[in-house]
């Protein structure tokens, strides 16, 4: 029997005032009997939970609100996930979309004249030569109706259209002017929502698919790091070798295998978050409760330093970006932990996510005072109206994010209200993206 999965039911049930400790225990005494009578007839223990909830949940209300919220995430844990036998059926076609992405991506380098000439179209469309790849590996797999599929591809289209119609001005064959500049930072990460269409097959409006996306995103900047860090090794022990032997040949390196590796690697880490999930299960939640305090801290100690000495000083846009960036891996790391908290709600783990976000928040507000200011003094521009409005948009994220994290520590509000917040949530990310792609750049004349 999975003493953990009772301790998640036992705390789910406990949470509401109408049962008491002893209404709790008999519920339990009857949950156990079920679970003990289905293991008897040869299923396992985690089958027998699962089936002795929903089973235990048609006659009391509140064992059938645990089971709508939880068993979904169980059924597909315990029950539906693929055989093995399945999973390693799906590398060829891995295979064949890894390549057909690193393949996009030389004819792309060298129709541009990269690196010997100019070509920044191709740094702006990069995207366009990965991801929308991604996302096609995702529709065969998961049998995307072709419907759905040819939605997908009309939105890729026309964002390819937009961006590559839009009259740029150009200081030089290589520079990349502010707007141009400002599509080909956030068009990657419009592509990536896209992606997640691909890898819900559609299903849009699930929230509980939406979270399994975002759970997926981690997982998968997990696994691509760790295939970054071993093909940095294996790249720089070849050059090693090759520039002893013949030095003409780490050029081809350059140019041709490691961009051809990055590209496909995107595919390879999404197969090996599919194919190994009850691996990088257990390696992500521990990675979270480990850095979650401590980016809470450097937060804090971030803020504090900025508001005594940095207010008021030059203006300094390479700091508050890394702050924006600081601020969204903060983010990850409360939803993610959140989602994985498993069966063991620990309220000490969830007090330091609140302290976290406060400290996120707090830094977001004097970011954001620094930019008005800056706004005040020299008037609007692409990059500022751009960072300025990320900065409210994480603001609004993380103001409400800790407002649920109250309720969740005084029981007021389950997990999963914050995990719906945040798969919907992703619809206003996405608007904004469009806006600052589409819009801004006609807006301040292509500047």
């Amino acid at each position: 029997m999975s003493e953990i999965l009772l301790d998640e039911w036992r705390q789910a049930v406990r949470r509401h005032r109408a049962i008491d400790d002893a209404d709790a225990e008999e519920l339990e005494a009857h949950l156990r009997d079920s679970i003990a009578d289905l293991e008897a007839a040869g299923l396992g223990p985690d089958e027998a939970f699962l089936i002795a909830v929903r089973r235990l949940g048609e006659v009391d209300a509140l064992t059938a609100e645990y089971a709508r919220e939880h068993g979904d995430r169980l059924w597909r844990q315990l029950v539906l996930a693929p055989p093995a036998a399945e999973r390693a059926a799906s590398w060829p076609v891995m295979l064949g979309f890894a390549v057909a992405t690193a393949v996009l991506v030389q004819l792309a380098r060298l129709a541009s004249g990269v690196p010997q000439t100019g070509g920044s179209w191709f740094v702006r469309d990069l995207g366009f030569f990965v991801l929308p790849v991604l996302a096609g590996y995702f529709a065969v797999l998961r049998r995307m109706p072709w419907r759905r599929a040819a939605g997908l591809a009309a939105v890729v289209a026309v964002l390819a259209i937009a961006v590559n119609a839009f009259p740029y001005a150009q200081g030089s064959a290589t520079d990349l002017s502010a707007t141009e500049l400002l599509v080909a930072i956030h068009l990657p990460v419009l592509l990536w929502l896209v992606v997640g269409a691909a890898y819900l097959g559609g299903e849009l409006r699930s929230s509980d698919r939406r979270m399994d996306f975002l759970r997926f995103t981690g997982e998968w900047i997990v696994y691509y790091a760790l295939i970054a860090l071993a093909g940095g090794v294996l790249i720089g022990l070849t050059v090693g070798v090759l520039s002893a032997v013949a030095p003409g040949s780490t050029d081809v390196v350059a140019t041709w295998v490691v961009p051809s590796g990055m590209a496909g690697a995107v595919v390879v880490a999404a197969w090996l978050v599919e194919a190994k999930k009850s691996i990088i299960e257990n390696i992500a939640p521990v990675l979270t409760a480990i850095f979650t305090p401590l980016f809470a801290a450097m937060l804090l100690v971030s803020a504090a330093v900025y508001a005594v000495t940095a207010l008021g000083r030059d203006f300094d846009r390479g700091l508050l970006t890394l702050f924006d960036a600081l601020l969204i891996v903060v983010l990850g790391l409360v939803v993610y932990g959140i989602s994985a908290r498993g069966g063991r709600a620990l309220r000490v783990m969830d007090a330091l996510r609140l302290t976290a976000v406060i400290a996120a928040v707090l830094l977001d507000v004097l970011v954001l005072v620094s930019m008005l200011a800056r706004v005040g003094e020299f008037g609007f521009t692409a990059n500022r109206v751009a960072a300025l409005g990320l900065n409210l948009v994480l603001l609004v994220d993380l103001v409400v994010t800790a407002w649920i994290l109250v309720r969740m520590l005084r029981r007021r509000a389950p997990a999963v209200r914050l995990e719906r917040w945040q798969t919907g949530y992703l619809t206003v990310v996405a608007a904004w993206l469009a806006v600052v792609i589409l819009v801004l750049p006609p807006v301040f004349g292509f500047a």
